[in-house]
């Protein structure tokens, strides 16, 4: 670790008056943990790191090979302030590495920067911007929402309008670039939109708007939530990501001659996204719960297809402008904010450069409402449907040999087995729907 970057990290910390230091990780599922220190052991963290059971963390470690040390990353240092309190704290973001210095295998962080490597190596950065849909409850007990509107609207009487408003200040003064907010379709939905950067990056950043946004729901009194189908018959959170490959200052998505200016490297891109779509979806959707938004009707994608414009595809290019060739992208639309996004980025950027290294080439884009076309044409046409259950998306996570090659069997093995036991306790559940059905009949 560079020595002039952890001084000045420790100067920023200490001019600033900051007593606690917050260390941050994940586990693999991407539920955040937290390592507090002091501002006088902050030294010793950034050289030695901190230790801690390795067992106790989900997917994280045998108990015979429980000791873990997380380092603090002094370049995602983050200043901000805690809760009611008001009192400033410092945020890192940590690196998990075994007893013997080595980059532990099941830590999400290192999973994603082994294939951000990937692609530097092939020349490339990967840069993403996600949205992040949520809503707000009145609590976490029922899904009951705190205003009626719907999209884009805004009313000078919604608590909505101003939860939202203070969110995007505390994101901001956490040094996170928003692009813009809006309320989303459903009722008490929103959406808060990140300004693209490389992929690590955004990564941290996500996991940090999903604490604020919760923080702030919760300092006004209501409840935020990231689940994908909270409310029955009302829209889903998605997690739309916006996605290209830079070499150095150029955008290789973009070809000035080419068909919608998409350059061949962003249709084999996109090819590879399409055809590990079904094995990767255990990962970008990964709970039971997910499967309940990709659902036709609802603007969530089901049919493995893309498309230039059209918002019912799996795989949509947003519009051109001609002098923003910089901004050319692809947009994956099955992602919910739910899921690890350390995972999801390394699984998506996984299936791009998988497409490009075998020169895939789609098939032809999508130009009807997919959700419209009858069965018959939609086999004519070769476009298959994503998983429609958590059971479906693990058989077909299982037999793919790139999931396992881009996860590490550790962590690969593990979200097996973590599923597989998800789903048994689900489909063994008898559910209030049944009672309410059948109870009365059989």
């Amino acid at each position: 670790m560079d020595q002039q970057l952890r001084e000045e990290t420790t100067r920023t910390i200490k001019d600033a008056g900051v007593e606690f230091i917050h260390l941050w990780f994940t586990d693999i599922l991407g539920f955040l943990k937290t390592l507090v220190l002091t501002v006088d052991e902050l030294d010793n963290a950034m050289t030695e790191g901190m230790g801690f059971d390795g067992s106790s963390i989900q997917g994280f470690s045998r108990t015979e090979e429980s000791d873990m040390i997380a380092i603090p990353d002094p370049s995602t240092l983050q200043l901000t302030r805690w809760r009611n309190s008001g009192e400033l704290i410092a945020i890192m973001h940590c690196n998990i590495v075994t007893p013997d210095g080595e980059p532990f295998a099941g830590d999400p962080r290192e999973v994603l920067k082994r294939q951000l490597r990937k692609a530097a190596e092939k020349g490339y950065t990967f840069y993403v911007g996600p949205e992040l849909e949520y809503y707000y409850l009145k609590n976490d007990k029922k899904p009951k929402v705190v205003d009626t509107a719907g999209y884009f609207d805004q009313s000078v009487r919604d608590l909505s309008f101003d939860l939202r408003g203070e969110t995007v200040r505390e994101l901001r003064k956490a040094g996170i670039q928003v692009e813009y907010s809006h309320h989303e379709v459903g009722p008490s939905q929103h959406e808060i939109d990140l300004r693209f950067q490389e992929a690590l990056k955004m990564a941290d950043a996500v996991i940090m708007y999903r604490v604020i946004v919760k923080e702030v729901a919760l300092r006004n009194g209501v409840y935020a939530t990231f689940m994908p189908k909270p409310i029955h018959g009302e829209a889903g959170n998605g997690m739309h990501v916006h996605q290209s490959l830079f070499t150095g200052d150029k955008n290789a998505f973009f070809d000035a001659n080419a068909r919608f200016n998409l350059s061949d490297t962003c249709m084999s891109y996109i090819a590879g996204l399409l055809e590990h779509a079904p094995a990767f979806s255990l990962v970008t959707n990964q709970w039971v719960n997910s499967y309940k938004r990709l659902v036709s009707g609802y603007e969530a994608p089901i049919y493995i297809c893309w498309a230039h414009r059209n918002r019912s595809s799996l795989v949509r290019i947003p519009l051109y402008k001609p002098g923003k060739e910089q901004s050319t992208r692809i947009e994956l639309r099955s992602p919910d904010p739910a899921c690890s996004p350390y995972l999801a980025f390394a699984v998506m950027l996984a299936a791009g450069l998988d497409g490009i290294e075998r020169g895939l080439i789609p098939p032809e884009n999508v130009t009807s409402d997919v959700h419209m076309m009858s069965a018959k044409k939609l086999k004519s046409s070769g476009i298959e449907l994503l998983p429609g259950d958590l059971n479906q998306a693990i058989d077909r996570f299982e037999e793919s040999t790139l999931m396992r090659e881009c996860l590490g069997d550790e962590v690969f093995e593990y979200l097996l087995r973590n599923k597989r036991e998800e789903w048994d306790a689900y489909r063994t559940r008898v559910s209030r729907w049944e009672i309410d059905r059948y109870l009365p009949l059989l």
